[in-house]
């Protein structure tokens, strides 16, 4: 509670979008006097300095000290930015405490990206400044994003998909029919949503508070994913073609919904026009945008050794030409107007252009970003990344990761039920969800985001599950769901919500989870219904309106689009953090039990009295409701509640000198 602390939040770095050569001053902040510093085993803190690695060369910057507010000693450094990645982290020099072992001898604390340490760290854990052209970096929209996943074949079906015929590799199945877990139906089963669907359902998304609609492939494949691209250069006919697109995306624009498309730059299908054009067939020009294991073009290289997915050789100038690089590019067309695409979600970044001994992942992602950045700067580029993410999340192309590793699995580790099984893209190891402490969320979540640069943190993911996992609900703790969804909505990074989440969905592994959504649930009659259908009706009406009071908590408080991060409490059933700016704070409580925990008035950082006590945002008792206590004293403030419950209180804004 009572930890100096720095991040890459305004309040704490002078610009978010530094360029080479610049000065930025960064600011660290230190709990003051006597009980501040005996926290930290010192008798006096003598002197800040941030040491930087330039060049793969240490250098010291001296801070100063600013001035004191509300318990805490800021103190400020300069530091010029002279690589692309400049790492930094603060040396704390002082005397030993006298209640501690060697009284009087100096002290040094290094404070990083991880934490407080009282030995020397790595320059990988280093806070960064990421210096890069404008363009390059993230919209200013994306910090108070929040992405809605849609599958298109099982959102909503437009009255013109009865008149499309079916291709030869599609099971028909009708909206309420059960999904098909076995090959073939696995990936044929097709139920024919489309983006006229989507569109009939913005009011629905809208209501929900969505800005940002994610779309799955939306070109023709041979599957009901359509992963296994057949072109690039047109969307499905299934799905309504391009005209259908272009409606979409105007009509979203109009409510104030961005819109993105999902890309497979790691591989095509084995029936896409380039692979086919190559297929047995050494001497086309298309050859080399494959890896070919002989030299009739016969046997190659796939996606984890699936067939229907051939990887894509990133050494080939023409595939490059074609797909990612320039004005004609598959990446510039589907954002330049009609279709106006704001950004992309790019499959299997993390395997992209990689194979054996040959790396060209880097070139690859950039050469997207600055596709993307001739034609329309103000676009979002996420990679999919599902576990260790940092090394190609640095700030030179990748606006955010999608990735399970900081938030899914711990978070799935605190709340789901212990002994639980998840199959599928999640990753665990055997598929078994360990059982974590709060003390091992916390670990877990910190252990990988302090390896992003923040405003990379800020556009990552937090995702409870996606199309390629089970969904949440399937195995969570009884009552947990507002838990997990409230620390997706304020914790740093963007909310996810995969479509049907909000009618309290299951599926026990990625494919179960794709469910067409019972749209019938929002507006059936109860009086004409089963008592299970009224459950099921309960159940999605209560979980959607969860989801939008917490969307619209998101939404609302400045602090939770790309304020601070401080920790505040860890224990084994109880999370408590707070999101700074200098606007307003806001302090949260998730708790997977019962919890009462006492935050000293010092670690807050805001002055308050009790006539003006933080303000109840959500899950707080109000009005009678019993939610999670708040009680103000002289000592600071004690939370409390019945759990599982999930709480935010609004704070005033942190003061600084």
């Amino acid at each position: 509670m009572l930890a100096p602390h720095h991040d890459g939040s305004p309040l704490h770095v002078s610009t978010q979008a530094p360029v080479l050569g610049e000065e930025v001053s960064v600011r660290l902040r230190v709990p003051a006097g006597a009980e501040g510093l005996a926290a930290l085993g010192l008798a006096s803190l003598d002197a800040v300095s941030v040491r930087s690695n330039p060049n793969h060369e240490p250098r010291f910057a001296p801070a100063v000290l600013l001035g004191e507010r509300n318990g805490w000693a800021w103190w400020q450094a300069e530091v010029e930015v002279e690589n692309p990645v400049h790492g930094y982290r603060f040396l704390l020099q002082g005397q030993t405490a006298s209640d501690s072992v060697g009284a009087g001898s100096p002290r040094q604390l290094w404070l990083n990206a991880e934490g407080l340490h009282d030995t020397e760290t790595r320059d990988s854990e280093d806070f960064k400044l990421v210096a890069s052209a404008p363009e390059i970096g993230p919209p200013a929209w994306l910090a108070s994003s929040v992405l809605y996943q849609v599958f298109p074949d099982r959102f909503a079906r437009s009255a013109a998909a009865d008149e499309r015929p079916l291709p030869e590799w599609a099971i028909p199945a009708a909206w309420d029919d059960p999904l098909d877990p076995n090959p073939p139906g696995r990936s044929a089963q097709f139920f024919g949503g489309d983006l006229d669907g989507v569109l009939e359902h913005l009011d629905h998304l809208d209501a929900l508070g969505i800005n940002l609609l994610y779309l799955t492939p939306v070109f023709a494949g041979r599957s009901n994913h359509r992963y296994d691209a057949l072109t690039f250069d047109a969307v499905d006919p299934l799905l309504g073609g391009d005209d259908a697109l272009v409606r979409l995306v105007e009509a979203a624009h109009a409510r104030g919904i961005r819109v993105i498309g999902d890309l497979t730059s790691n591989h095509s299908g084995d029936a896409h026009e380039w692979f086919l054009a190559a297929h047995h067939h050494p001497d086309a020009q298309e050859s080399d945008f494959y890896y070919w294991r002989d030299a009739d073009n016969d046997g190659y290289e796939s996606w984890l050794g699936v067939p229907s997915l051939p990887k894509f050789n990133w050494g080939s100038r023409e595939l490059r030409r074609r797909f990612i690089e320039g004005p004609d590019s598959v990446v510039a067309r589907w954002l330049k107007p009609p279709f106006s695409l704001d950004g992309w979600r790019i499959d299997v970044a993390n395997m992209t252009g990689r194979l054996g001994a040959e790396d060209l992942n880097a070139e690859v992602r950039q050469t997207i970003r600055r596709t993307m950045a001739e034609v329309n700067p103000d676009t979002i580029l996420l990679g999919e990344s599902t576990n260790d993410a940092a090394s190609d999340f640095q700030g030179d192309a990748w606006h955010g990761a999608m990735t399970y590793s900081p938030f899914t699995r711990p978070l799935w580790s605190w709340l789901m039920r212990p002994g639980s099984r998840a199959a599928g893209g999640i990753g665990f190891a055997d598929a078994q969800v360990p059982a974590h402490t709060g003390a091992q969320f916390f670990e877990a979540h910190n252990r990988f985001v302090s390896g992003f640069p923040w405003r990379t943190r800020l556009g990552t993911l937090n995702a409870l599950n996606t199309h390629d996992t089970p969904r949440f609900l399937t195995s969570a703790l009884p009552g947990t769901v507002p838990v997990a969804f409230g620390l997706a909505a304020t914790l740093p990074g963007i909310p996810v919500v995969f479509a049907g989440d909000e009618f309290g969905l299951v599926g026990v592994d990625g494919e179960a989870s794709r469910t067409p959504i019972p749209w019938q649930l929002l507006g059936e009659d109860p009086s004409r219904s089963s008592s299970e259908d009224r459950a099921r009706r309960d159940l999605a009406r209560d979980t959607t309106a969860l989801y939008a009071a917490l969307i619209a908590l998101r939404r609302s408080q400045p602090a939770l689009n790309g304020g601070g991060m401080r920790w505040l409490h860890v224990g084994d059933d109880v999370l408590v953090f707070v999101r700074e700016s200098a606007g307003n704070s806001v302090l949260v409580a998730a708790g997977r039990g019962d919890f009462s925990v006492t935050i000293p008035a010092a670690a807050l950082a805001t002055a308050f009295t009790e006539a003006d006590a933080p303000l109840p945002l959500f899950g707080a008792e109000v009005d009678g409701f019993d939610g999670a206590r708040l009680v103000t004293s002289d000592d600071g403030i004690t939370l409390s509640a019945v759990g599982p419950q999930f709480a935010a209180w609004a704070l005033s804004g942190v003061e600084s000198p």
